[in-house]
């Protein structure tokens, strides 16, 4: 007598149907993580491509710069090189802006902690991360900007030079409302070329920088002359003790 076959066991099929199914979802993860990655890197190197290049070729107007020309209709501005620019002007800018500026590599921690126990009410930028800001960021204080501008600025002194670092930041800060760079700002203070600035109109220049839409480097407020004396004095001190040695020629 035949024996009866037994029914297959529908609990395999099942398990087994199962197993399919999770075979595909786990293939569409694996390939949405994979596309993911290859564009995060493909960010990346767009991004350091980029940096490297504004290493020798001049970076493209700013986001602040360009929302002030829509909002004024009008900037003054006009890019010079480094060696159309007197040397006292870049000395006195490191002098007020970032005395250590040949020292660090884009983040001066000394500076840091001092702003951060005065309670935030002096900046600890480098001129490093300022230049980072200016041309590729957005102003503003928000945790986002500050990462990203922490990302940035190792990479910009990684490609650049410290004379390419204080070339682009002399060309593309403000001097005053609208006023855009050294060499517009020295034309619309002083009436002469920022090459031909002397010692006190560049400390005059430098001075303005923390607030130059409060301050004017023309008309000098007491507060300003003390500060133009002091960054006049610093300029001296870091030329004298190689601190302007990365920078110049």
């Amino acid at each position: 007598m035949a024996r009866k076959a037994k029914p297959k066991s529908s609990t395999r099929k099942r398990g087994k149907g199962k197993a399919a199914s999770r075979r595909p979802a786990r293939s569409l993860l694996r390939r949405a993580v994979h596309n993911l990655a290859r564009a995060f890197l493909g960010v990346v190197a767009v991004v350091i491509f980029v940096i490297a290049l504004h290493g020798f070729l001049r970076p493209w107007p700013c986001l602040y710069m360009t929302r002030e020309h829509l909002r004024l209709d009008e900037i003054q501005r006009q890019w010079v090189p480094m060696e159309k620019i007197a040397p006292v002007m870049a000395r006195s800018v490191v002098a007020a802006e970032d005395a250590n500026f040949c020292l660090h590599w884009g983040v001066d921690m000394t500076a840091l902690r001092e702003a951060i126990s005065e309670g935030g009410n002096r900046g600890g930028s480098t001129l490093t991360q300022q230049v980072v800001k200016n041309v590729y960021l957005w102003h503003g204080r928000t945790y986002t900007r500050k990462a990203l501008e922490a990302l940035l600025t190792p990479l910009v002194e990684l490609f650049w030079s410290k004379r390419r670092i204080l070339e682009v930041y002399m060309n593309v800060a403000e001097f005053d409302e609208g006023v855009f760079g050294v060499e517009a700002a020295a034309q619309h203070y002083f009436g002469v070329s920022a090459e031909a600035l002397s010692d006190r109109q560049a400390a005059r220049l430098a001075s303005v920088l923390p607030s130059p839409k409060s301050r004017s480097a023309s008309k000098p407020t007491e507060y300003l002359q003390r500060r133009s004396a002091a960054i006049r004095d610093g300029a001296a001190t870091i030329d004298r003790d190689g601190r302007a040695a990365c920078f110049q020629s």
